[in-house]
């Protein structure tokens, strides 16, 4: 529901073992999160958030981060006025108007208030953003061929409201843009002359937001951005180019991928470009974390809760989970796969080893939806193992909370995976990952202790891996010890929020002129 008020209260346009003997050492909880007597205003600007639209994570992240930094910072949210947004059960109230700028149509600002106290500010343009489909595009898969428009748009309405031209009443000391969909918020505050500081956060850097230079009078881009230094890309325009070249700060997701984007395996054409951020100390890593609905003690989604050492109430949710996917009863391990089904996920690799992973006795139930290509081969590959392989094409909140409850190993042999989140979710449920020693992976598994780590994107060193997970299975001793230790691993939240205050705060002072000790 769409109202007029007054607040009078402060995939895209782009392609792309050691053994643990005792668990006396289990990590600790984490300390909890100082409070701020100098609180910042920050505004998120993101294509996607968790609550009302959601298609990988950037979702997750855009719904969870200003949560945990509601002790700390003042963080509001702004995201297109989608259908899914608007069609919410959380009313919108109509608090500012923008006007228009080259081709991008003038356009209202709604306030939504959730439940937990996370303010909304919605971007409301129905010729823009009211469409069915996905942020990104139709339900066929394509992208709707106006992107560039639809997401200028939301860069420059975070501009405007950190130039108070929207008149909410609120007005940010610092914009936190998210991947490609915000990447121009920096850009047209940089050109406007702005001082209000920026960070861009890149979550994916394969998805860059590539169009036509023709595009540069639609957009209102000055000529002078045209340049090697700029968003220009090979010939054309790059929106994550824009938010990394014109932003104060960048970070991406975990330590790792930091340093893996400064190099031409991983650097998509911007690794140059990335090094040199890297040497200016402007590029920086802080991993992701994980919300606290994450307990497998209390989820409600699971169809039977179980503590650490539960292993009975694992095993209930793994029958529920075989029964689901038409799997055939069994004793041996049951292996997950929730992902997006796309080319960098190594969905490939797992077709090409399930034939060891059956002749071993184990199971596979894949949840997912992306690529046309990728969705029929997993429903081939279920085909060819009947009641050993089960596939499920779309997305389930439920279902996939309890896949992670009731699996034994999760499935992760992405080609790149900047930081990645489900095997963080699978290590909180008590399923050890079986992923690629690559970026947020790397980070967050220690091989042969919370789940194993292969290193080339092979058949041959994935399936090493995999024989090494099946030994472990056959000793429960050894596989309950890792399952505990897993379980207890410290991702919450809380361990990343208090390196993006610190960074908040540093930015401000900054632009201030100064110093943070």
């Amino acid at each position: 529901m769409i109202s007029a008020a007054a607040d009078t209260q402060e995939e895209h346009f782009s392609q792309p073992v050691g053994e643990p003997t005792s668990l006396t050492d289990l990590p600790k909880t984490v300390r909890p999160v100082r409070s701020n007597p100098n609180r910042k205003k920050v505004l998120f600007v993101t294509s996607e958030l968790a609550d009302l639209v959601k298609t990988g994570g950037l979702g997750d992240v855009s719904a969870a981060l200003p949560r945990a930094m509601a002790q700390l910072h003042d963080v509001r949210v702004l995201i297109p006025g989608y259908p899914q947004v608007l069609d919410s059960d959380n009313p919108i109230h109509i608090i500012g108007e923008l006007g228009g700028h080259a081709a991008l149509p003038p356009c209202k600002i709604g306030r939504m208030d959730l439940k937990d106290g996370l303010v909304i500010y919605v971007l409301i343009c129905p010729e823009l953003y009211e469409r069915e489909g996905t942020p990104y595009g139709a339900n066929n898969g394509r992208d709707w061929p106006d992107n560039h428009i639809r997401f200028a748009r939301l860069g420059l309405a975070a501009a405007d409201i950190a130039a108070n031209l929207a008149q909410i009443h609120w007005c940010p000391d610092l914009v936190h843009a998210h991947d490609w969909p915000a990447g121009l918020a920096p850009a047209y505050m940089h050109w406007r002359g702005s001082r209000t500081p920026t960070l861009f956060t890149i979550h994916n850097l394969a998805y860059q937001g590539v169009a036509s230079l023709a595009s540069c009078p639609e957009l209102g881009i000055p000529e002078h951005a045209l340049q090697q230094e700029g968003m220009e890309f090979y010939g054309k325009l790059s929106f994550l180019k824009a938010g990394m070249a014109y932003s104060s700060h960048i970070t991406t997701v975990s330590a790792t991928y930091a340093r893996e984007i400064t190099t031409p395996e991983f650097g998509c054409g911007l690794d140059g470009f990335l090094s040199s951020k890297t040497q200016q100390g402007l590029l920086s890593g802080i991993p992701n974390g994980i919300d606290e609905s994450w307990e497998s003690s209390t989820d409600p989604h699971l169809t039977h809760p179980f503590n650490i050492g539960d292993w009975e109430g694992k095993a209930l949710n793994a029958a529920h989970v075989r029964n689901l996917f038409g799997l055939h009863d069994s004793t041996g391990p049951l292996f997950a796969v929730v992902s997006r089904l796309v080319y960098q996920k190594g969905l490939d690799l797992t077709e090409a080893v399930t034939n060891f992973i059956v002749e071993s006795g184990g199971q596979i139930a894949i949840i997912g939806r992306g690529e046309p290509e990728e969705e029929q081969a997993m429903r081939a590959l279920a085909l060819r193992f009947p009641g050993h392989v089960g596939v499920r094409i779309g997305f389930n909140e439920t279902d996939a909370r309890r896949m992670f409850a009731g699996s034994d190993f999760l499935l992760m042999p992405s080609r790149y995976e900047p930081c990645g989140l489900s095997q963080m979710y699978a290590q909180r449920f008590g399923s050890l990952p079986v992923a690629r020693n690559t970026g947020g992976l790397a980070d967050t598994i220690e091989d042969g202790v919370t789940g194993f780590l292969f290193d080339e994107s092979t058949i041959e060193s994935y399936e090493a891996a995999l024989r090494r997970a099946f030994k472990v299975f056959a000793f429960p001793g050894l596989l309950n010890a890792m399952r505990c230790r897993a379980m207890a691993a410290p991702f919450n939240w809380c361990q990343a929020v208090e390196p993006y205050a610190e960074l908040y705060e540093q930015l401000v002072a900054k632009a201030l002129g100064k110093s943070v000790k």
